[in-house]
């Protein structure tokens, strides 16, 4: 899996997260840079993490599932993908302003449901012999800039881009199990 292709997964799976954290944003009364970097750094933390736990469980079953393990990362690519899609329609919608948008408690239970998706992509990962390190950081990196940037646009302009971007995320998600499954059949080489 090349560059390109872990930087796609890292954004698709930071969607959750962007979503969350415009949310963040939104609630927020005064926002400053410490409050977006605590959220992004609780968002693209546990982003780095789940992956890399994901691979640690995947390494272990590997030996035993090598012939379909193309039909596994379709799958659970494509699960997450539909998942991330299903829930832009469902009717949930950001809170008022006014919370507390540090609440650590709160923010540990909303980086651990947004990057649940991370834990199946990392043991998609360890199917496909993906260099762990490179790829937890990228995806770190990437969820902390986009979630950076969500409480600031959360802040500054609303949820209008909530749905936009987690239906962007599942789409690439889908997309990129698509890929893996056709070069695998040799459709694409």
């Amino acid at each position: 899996m090349g560059v390109w292709e872990l930087f796609l997964i890292a954004l698709g799976l930071s969607m959750d997260a962007f979503a969350a954290s415009l949310c963040k944003g939104l609630g927020m009364k005064n926002r400053t840079p410490h409050h977006s970097a605590v959220i992004a750094l609780f968002f693209g933390g546990f982003q780095a993490v789940m992956p890399l736990l994901g691979w640690l469980l995947g390494r272990q079953f590997e030996r035993y599932i090598t012939r379909v393990d193309h039909w596994i990362a379709f799958g659970l690519l494509v699960f997450i993908g539909g998942k991330m899609i299903y829930e832009v329609f469902r009717k949930d919608t950001c809170p008022k302003e006014g919370g507390d948008a540090l609440d650590i408690r709160g923010l540990l239970v909303l980086a651990v449901a947004t990057s649940i998706d991370a834990l199946a992509v990392g043991i998609t990962f360890a199917f496909l012999k993906v260099k762990i390190l490179p790829a937890i950081s990228l995806v770190g990196v990437v969820t902390f800039v986009i979630s950076y940037a969500g409480v600031f646009i959360g802040h500054r302009w609303g949820s209008r881009l909530k749905t936009k971007a987690e239906l962007a995320g599942g789409i690439v998600l889908i997309l990129i199990g698509t890929k893996i499954l056709l070069e695998h059949l040799h459709v694409l080489s």
